[in-house]
Protein backbone atom coordinates (compact mmCIF):
# COMPACT_ATOMS: atom_id res chain seq x y z
CA UNK A 1 0.00 0.00 0.00
CA UNK A 2 2.85 2.21 -0.27
CA UNK A 3 1.96 3.79 -3.63
CA UNK A 4 -1.00 5.05 -2.12
CA UNK A 5 -2.14 8.20 -0.54
CA UNK A 6 -4.55 9.54 1.52
CA UNK A 7 -4.70 13.61 1.04
CA UNK A 8 -6.59 16.33 2.89
CA UNK A 9 -8.77 18.54 0.25
CA UNK A 10 -10.66 21.11 2.08
CA UNK A 11 -12.54 20.68 5.22
CA UNK A 12 -14.84 17.42 4.35
CA UNK A 13 -12.65 16.24 2.09
CA UNK A 14 -10.27 13.00 1.52
CA UNK A 15 -8.64 12.22 -1.99
CA UNK A 16 -6.82 8.36 -1.39
CA UNK A 17 -4.59 8.76 -4.52
CA UNK A 18 -3.28 5.37 -5.91
CA UNK A 19 -0.92 6.38 -8.22
CA UNK A 20 -0.33 7.88 -11.88
CA UNK A 21 -0.98 5.02 -13.24
CA UNK A 22 -4.31 4.37 -15.63
CA UNK A 23 -5.07 0.53 -15.52
CA UNK A 24 -8.11 -1.65 -14.63
CA UNK A 25 -6.93 -3.48 -12.13
CA UNK A 26 -6.09 -0.09 -10.37
CA UNK A 27 -9.60 1.63 -11.33
CA UNK A 28 -11.48 -2.01 -9.37
CA UNK A 29 -9.38 -1.35 -6.53
CA UNK A 30 -10.75 2.55 -6.58
CA UNK A 31 -14.47 0.89 -7.07
CA UNK A 32 -14.43 -1.55 -4.73
CA UNK A 33 -13.05 0.92 -1.85
CA UNK A 34 -16.22 3.49 -2.82
CA UNK A 35 -18.01 0.77 -2.93
CA UNK A 36 -17.09 -0.15 0.81
CA UNK A 37 -17.01 3.17 2.04
CA UNK A 38 -20.30 3.98 0.85
CA UNK A 39 -22.05 1.02 2.31
CA UNK A 40 -20.34 0.70 5.09
CA UNK A 41 -20.48 4.52 6.59
CA UNK A 42 -23.89 6.46 4.89
CA UNK A 43 -24.00 8.31 8.38
CA UNK A 44 -20.35 9.51 8.10
CA UNK A 45 -20.03 10.06 4.39
CA UNK A 46 -22.26 12.39 2.62
CA UNK A 47 -19.98 11.39 -1.24
CA UNK A 48 -17.83 9.53 -3.09
CA UNK A 49 -16.46 10.60 -6.45
CA UNK A 50 -14.26 7.75 -8.40
CA UNK A 51 -11.64 8.86 -10.78
CA UNK A 52 -9.18 6.95 -13.30
CA UNK A 53 -7.03 6.22 -10.07
CA UNK A 54 -8.48 7.85 -6.97
CA UNK A 55 -11.47 8.30 -4.92
CA UNK A 56 -12.57 11.90 -3.83
CA UNK A 57 -14.53 11.43 -0.30
CA UNK A 58 -16.18 14.27 1.36
CA UNK A 59 -17.39 13.41 4.76
CA UNK A 60 -19.81 15.27 7.89
CA UNK A 61 -17.10 16.73 10.48
CA UNK A 62 -19.79 16.80 12.80
CA UNK A 63 -19.84 12.84 12.46
CA UNK A 64 -16.76 11.88 12.67
CA UNK A 65 -13.24 13.24 12.60
CA UNK A 66 -10.68 13.38 9.28
CA UNK A 67 -8.29 11.18 11.77
CA UNK A 68 -10.69 8.34 12.29
CA UNK A 69 -12.08 8.00 9.14
CA UNK A 70 -8.57 7.73 7.34
CA UNK A 71 -8.09 4.70 9.76
CA UNK A 72 -11.46 3.25 8.54
CA UNK A 73 -10.10 4.18 4.99
CA UNK A 74 -7.04 2.11 5.25
CA UNK A 75 -8.33 -0.72 7.44
CA UNK A 76 -10.86 -0.97 3.74
CA UNK A 77 -7.99 -0.77 1.74
CA UNK A 78 -6.06 -3.64 2.86
CA UNK A 79 -10.09 -5.60 2.35
CA UNK A 80 -9.50 -4.34 -1.31
CA UNK A 81 -5.52 -5.33 -1.77
CA UNK A 82 -7.11 -9.11 -0.66
CA UNK A 83 -9.70 -9.07 -2.92
CA UNK A 84 -9.31 -10.37 -6.99
CA UNK A 85 -10.44 -8.69 -9.62
CA UNK A 86 -11.92 -11.78 -11.10
CA UNK A 87 -14.96 -12.10 -8.97
CA UNK A 88 -15.55 -8.28 -9.33
CA UNK A 89 -19.03 -8.23 -11.06
CA UNK A 90 -20.09 -5.51 -12.83
CA UNK A 91 -23.19 -4.41 -14.61
CA UNK A 92 -23.12 -3.78 -18.72
CA UNK A 93 -25.68 -1.55 -20.31
CA UNK A 94 -26.12 -2.09 -23.97
CA UNK A 95 -25.93 1.30 -25.99
CA UNK A 96 -27.58 1.11 -29.61
CA UNK A 97 -25.85 3.14 -31.83
CA UNK A 98 -26.94 4.22 -35.53
CA UNK A 99 -23.74 4.86 -36.91
CA UNK A 100 -22.57 6.83 -40.31
CA UNK A 101 -24.68 9.28 -42.33
CA UNK A 102 -26.26 12.52 -40.51
CA UNK A 103 -25.73 10.40 -36.68
CA UNK A 104 -22.26 9.89 -37.58
CA UNK A 105 -21.00 12.43 -40.29
CA UNK A 106 -16.76 11.59 -39.33
CA UNK A 107 -17.50 7.56 -39.57
CA UNK A 108 -15.57 7.45 -43.13
CA UNK A 109 -12.90 10.07 -41.93
CA UNK A 110 -12.22 7.39 -39.21
CA UNK A 111 -12.28 4.28 -41.50
CA UNK A 112 -10.32 6.40 -43.95
CA UNK A 113 -7.48 7.78 -41.81
CA UNK A 114 -7.08 3.85 -40.40
CA UNK A 115 -7.36 2.64 -43.72
CA UNK A 116 -10.43 0.23 -42.96
CA UNK A 117 -13.96 -0.21 -44.26
CA UNK A 118 -16.65 1.76 -42.55
CA UNK A 119 -17.55 -1.84 -41.79
CA UNK A 120 -14.86 -3.13 -40.23
CA UNK A 121 -14.71 0.47 -37.99
CA UNK A 122 -18.44 -0.69 -36.72
CA UNK A 123 -17.50 -4.07 -36.21
CA UNK A 124 -14.50 -3.23 -33.87
CA UNK A 125 -16.19 -0.28 -31.89
CA UNK A 126 -19.00 -2.94 -31.11
CA UNK A 127 -16.59 -5.62 -30.40
CA UNK A 128 -15.53 -5.68 -26.68
CA UNK A 129 -17.39 -3.84 -23.58
CA UNK A 130 -15.56 -0.78 -22.19
CA UNK A 131 -15.33 0.06 -18.84
CA UNK A 132 -16.64 3.44 -17.34
CA UNK A 133 -13.99 4.51 -15.64
CA UNK A 134 -15.19 7.94 -14.49
CA UNK A 135 -17.94 10.72 -15.38
CA UNK A 136 -17.12 14.12 -16.18
CA UNK A 137 -16.92 16.89 -18.46
CA UNK A 138 -20.38 17.42 -19.01
CA UNK A 139 -22.81 15.43 -16.59
CA UNK A 140 -23.07 11.90 -17.31
CA UNK A 141 -20.21 12.01 -20.03
CA UNK A 142 -18.01 8.53 -19.82
CA UNK A 143 -14.85 8.51 -20.14
CA UNK A 144 -14.13 4.59 -21.37
CA UNK A 145 -10.99 2.19 -21.60
CA UNK A 146 -10.13 -0.79 -23.87
CA UNK A 147 -10.69 0.58 -27.29
CA UNK A 148 -8.73 -0.53 -29.94
CA UNK A 149 -6.01 1.32 -31.72
CA UNK A 150 -6.69 0.25 -34.63
CA UNK A 151 -9.68 2.66 -35.16
CA UNK A 152 -8.02 5.50 -32.85
CA UNK A 153 -8.60 9.06 -34.78
CA UNK A 154 -7.56 13.35 -33.70
CA UNK A 155 -9.90 15.40 -32.77
CA UNK A 156 -11.01 17.74 -34.86
CA UNK A 157 -8.90 20.87 -35.74
CA UNK A 158 -11.60 23.37 -35.42
CA UNK A 159 -13.94 21.51 -32.79
CA UNK A 160 -18.27 21.70 -33.55
CA UNK A 161 -20.31 24.31 -32.09
CA UNK A 162 -22.93 21.92 -31.18
CA UNK A 163 -23.20 18.44 -30.77
CA UNK A 164 -26.27 16.79 -30.74
CA UNK A 165 -27.02 14.31 -27.58
CA UNK A 166 -26.23 10.72 -27.74
CA UNK A 167 -23.51 11.25 -30.08
CA UNK A 168 -20.92 9.10 -29.85
CA UNK A 169 -17.31 9.77 -30.84
CA UNK A 170 -13.36 9.37 -31.06
CA UNK A 171 -10.97 11.56 -30.07
CA UNK A 172 -7.31 9.46 -29.96
CA UNK A 173 -7.40 6.00 -28.48
CA UNK A 174 -10.63 7.00 -26.71
CA UNK A 175 -14.14 6.70 -27.39
CA UNK A 176 -17.37 8.38 -25.69
CA UNK A 177 -20.63 9.90 -25.85
CA UNK A 178 -22.01 13.26 -24.88
CA UNK A 179 -24.91 13.15 -22.68
CA UNK A 180 -25.81 16.32 -24.02
CA UNK A 181 -25.76 19.09 -26.98
CA UNK A 182 -22.47 20.71 -26.12
CA UNK A 183 -19.45 21.97 -28.13
CA UNK A 184 -16.94 19.27 -29.15
CA UNK A 185 -13.98 18.53 -31.34
CA UNK A 186 -14.08 14.47 -30.90
CA UNK A 187 -14.78 12.73 -34.57
CA UNK A 188 -18.57 11.76 -34.20
CA UNK A 189 -19.35 7.77 -35.70
CA UNK A 190 -23.03 7.55 -35.01
CA UNK A 191 -25.74 8.47 -31.80
CA UNK A 192 -27.77 6.55 -29.30
CA UNK A 193 -31.30 7.40 -29.08
CA UNK A 194 -31.25 6.76 -25.33
CA UNK A 195 -30.93 9.70 -22.78
CA UNK A 196 -27.59 9.21 -21.28
CA UNK A 197 -28.65 12.24 -18.65
CA UNK A 198 -31.98 13.07 -17.63
CA UNK A 199 -32.26 15.37 -14.90
CA UNK A 200 -35.78 14.89 -14.83
CA UNK A 201 -35.50 10.93 -14.18
CA UNK A 202 -35.35 9.87 -10.61
CA UNK A 203 -31.93 8.24 -12.13
CA UNK A 204 -30.33 10.86 -14.21
CA UNK A 205 -27.52 9.03 -15.26
CA UNK A 206 -27.96 6.23 -17.32
CA UNK A 207 -24.72 4.55 -16.14
CA UNK A 208 -22.29 5.49 -13.22
CA UNK A 209 -18.46 4.67 -13.20
CA UNK A 210 -17.98 1.19 -12.74
CA UNK A 211 -20.43 0.05 -15.08
CA UNK A 212 -19.00 -1.39 -18.26
CA UNK A 213 -20.89 -0.25 -22.03
CA UNK A 214 -21.56 -2.66 -25.05
CA UNK A 215 -22.30 -0.54 -28.25
CA UNK A 216 -24.49 -2.46 -30.65
CA UNK A 217 -25.49 -1.53 -34.50
CA UNK A 218 -28.74 -0.37 -35.17
CA UNK A 219 -30.34 1.27 -38.25
CA UNK A 220 -32.20 4.70 -38.48
CA UNK A 221 -35.31 3.14 -38.23
CA UNK A 222 -34.69 1.16 -35.11
CA UNK A 223 -33.38 4.01 -34.22
CA UNK A 224 -36.63 6.17 -34.40
CA UNK A 225 -38.33 3.54 -32.97
CA UNK A 226 -36.37 3.32 -29.99
CA UNK A 227 -36.43 7.25 -29.61
CA UNK A 228 -39.73 7.09 -29.82
CA UNK A 229 -40.17 4.74 -26.65
CA UNK A 230 -37.62 6.25 -24.95
CA UNK A 231 -39.54 9.71 -25.31
CA UNK A 232 -42.67 8.10 -24.12
CA UNK A 233 -40.46 6.71 -20.95
CA UNK A 234 -41.45 2.86 -21.87
CA UNK A 235 -37.79 2.24 -22.98
CA UNK A 236 -35.82 -0.19 -20.37
CA UNK A 237 -31.84 -0.48 -21.78
CA UNK A 238 -30.86 -3.99 -21.77
CA UNK A 239 -28.30 -5.16 -19.26
CA UNK A 240 -26.19 -7.95 -18.39
CA UNK A 241 -23.22 -8.80 -15.94
CA UNK A 242 -19.35 -8.96 -16.36
CA UNK A 243 -16.22 -10.82 -14.50
CA UNK A 244 -13.79 -7.59 -14.64
CA UNK A 245 -11.34 -8.57 -16.51
CA UNK A 246 -13.40 -11.26 -17.67
CA UNK A 247 -15.97 -11.53 -20.78
CA UNK A 248 -19.97 -10.54 -20.61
Amino acid sequence: MSDISILKAGEKGLVIDFGNLIDPAVNGRVHRLAHSIAANMPGDVIEVIPTYRSLMVYFDPQQISRETLSAKIRQYLDNTAESGTTDDVATVVSIPVCYGAEFGPDLEFVANHNRLSIREVIAIHTSQPYQVYMLGFTPGFPYLGGMSERIAAPRLAQPRVAIPAGSVGIAGSQTGIYPIESPGGWQLIGRTPLKVFDPGSSTPFLFAAGNYLQFTAIDADTFRFIHQQVEAGSYTPLTSTIARGGTA
